[in-house]
This record gives structure tokens, sequence and C-alpha cells, in this order.
């Protein structure tokens, strides 16, 4: 009989500690009954709470607990990978630590991984009890992201499986800041999708706050994608074509003799070129900021502990 390949399991996680020993639990019970070969490693994001104390214990009883602190918050992105470069299984799976990605389609995920497929996302079917402002924020966003990268994200989720290969082409990667739920998709491989719904969290709160929400959509827009600079092009265009307009209307009023003054007009197109110039002056300069961070190359994080290994 053949022998089961090894499965990785990566959970970032952020002041979690009422979730760390329920997760386990709850994942090594399903894998085991399950017979498959597996690891957990969980990133503690620079938690402040006792998540990395409640990591350390699970891998002083159990050794396939393997756990990750940051010296301080870098992100769930950066957790994510390095989750994947501290991984040893022949494939990966992350997943949120608080359960709301169903562990129970892990073994589904896995028997998909093992007919051939080398990507294996779970889309979501829906986005559990959450606030309307919440919704219309990630909806908007994921309307964006795809309208700018030409991958459609509107239920794209973390929660994936991805072959070896898919992990080494990630981490081949040398972005400063990934965002990993396109370029998992960006890579390609042979992909396939798993539905699932959104789990209610069984305890703590999310960490995610709108303004969180909104940074993370921007920051996650312009390094994945150079779209926003159009933005500056197309309103060029715009104000462009309105001053041809305004331009023959003048000269039209200025040879039949009923040109007026016009101050609310100058007002009117000062205010709203300025108003251009200076959103335009933003967004240039909000690349040329991620130009520089790219240029000065420090790490996506720096690990302060391990356990397990």
């Amino acid at each position: 009989m053949e022998q089961k390949q090894l499965l990785s399991i990566i959970l970032p996680a952020y002041n979690e500690q009422d979730n760390i020993v329920h997760t386990f639990t709850v994942i090594s019970s399903l894998l085991s009954a399950k017979s498959i070969p597996f690891e957990i490693l969980f990133v503690d994001d620079g938690s402040y709470d006792l998540t990395y104390q409640q990591i350390q214990t699970l891998s002083t009883e159990h050794p396939e607990v393997k756990g990750i602190s940051f010296s301080r918050n870098f992100g769930k992105e950066s957790a994510i990978f390095a989750g994947l470069e501290a991984a040893s299984g022949d494939c990966c799976l992350i997943m949120d630590c608080d359960l709301q990605h169903p562990a129970e389609i892990i073994p589904e995920m896995y028997r998909l991984w093992q007919d051939g497929y080398e990507v294996v996302e779970g889309i979501k079917t829906s986005r559990g009890k959450e606030s309307k402002l919440h919704t219309l924020c990630a909806g908007t966003f994921y309307r964006i992201i795809s309208k700018a990268t030409g991958v459609d994200m509107s239920k794209a989720s973390d929660f994936k499986l991805l072959d070896r290969k898919a992990v080494d082409a990630l981490l081949a990667m040398p972005e400063r800041a990934p965002f990993f739920r396109a370029l998992s998709s960006w890579i390609g491989f042979k992909t396939v999708s798993v539905p699932f719904a959104v789990q209610e969290r069984t305890a703590g709160t999310s960490k995610w706050s709108v303004w969180k929400l909104i940074k993370y959509a921007i920051q996650n827009i312009t390094s994945f994608s150079g779209a926003p600079l159009q933005f500056v092009t197309l309103m060029g265009w715009i104000m462009f074509v309105s001053s041809i307009a305004l331009g023959i209307q003048s000269l039209y009023r200025y040879f039949t003799g009923t040109a007026l003054e016009g101050f609310t007009t100058v007002i009117l197109l000062q205010l709203i070129i300025g108003s251009v110039l200076m959103i335009s002056l933003g967004i240039i300069g909000h690349y040329i900021s991620r130009i520089y961070d790219e240029i000065k190359a420090r790490p996506r994080y720096l690990i302060n502990k391990r356990c397990g290994f």
C-alpha cells in the first residue's frame, strides 16, 4: 500500500490564546481518524496575550506541533509566508486559526491533491455573520482587485492547499509585501475549487476593523497591480477633453459677444483640477513609497522564538 505523504497545516495566529488548543484538537482528531500524516505549524504574529505560551505547551506534548513567534506584529501575509518557509510537508494547507475555515473539508482537499491537483482552493459560498459595512467593504475591495488583476477573486480566500511545487514558486518571489491570495492564483498550476461556508468563531473576536481592511486593501492592490496609476492617466484625459469643450464654448461666447465674467466657473475648475492633481500626486507618491520599501529589501518578518523543530 502506498504511503501517504505529509500534510503541513499552517495557522497564522494573532491574539488567539482561546483557540489554540481547541483548533489543534479538532484538526488532529480529524486527520488521525483519516490516517493522514500531518504537522501543524502555528505562526504567532506578535500576539500580546498567551498565544505563544499555548503553542509552546502543545509542542512539548505533541511532536507534530511546531511554533514560530515573530518579534512583533508583521501581518497575516508575513505569517503565511513564514509558515510556508518552515513547513516540511509534501503539500501545505493554510487556514484560519479560529476555524472559520471548516476543518471538515481538509480530507477532501487532501484527496484532490492526491488525485493530481496542485492548488486546491477554498471558495466561499457565504461570508458568515458579518456586519453590512464589513460585507460592503469586502465586496468593494474584491471587485476592485479583480478588475485590477484580471483574476476573479470575488469568492477567494486564504483557505488553500498547495503542492510543494506551488509553495516553492511562491517562496521564489522576492516581494517585500506579497499578497498571498492573489499570488497563489497568479502562479497557475492545476487548480480545483472546493466550496465552503464561513463558520462562526468558537472563541474571541475578529481582529479586522474597517480601517484595517481599508489599509489591507490599499496595500494589496498597489503591491499586486499598477492599475491605480492608470487612474492618473484617465483623469488627465478627462480633464483634457473637458478643457477642449470649455475652450470651444468660451471662444464661441467671446466671438458672439455673449461672454460672461465666469468667476464661479473659474473657481470650480481650479478646485476640480487641484483635487485631481493632488489625488494623482498621492497615488504616484504611494507607489514611490512602495518602490522605496522594495529597494531597502528588509526581511518580511523577524522570528523571535521557535518551538517543536
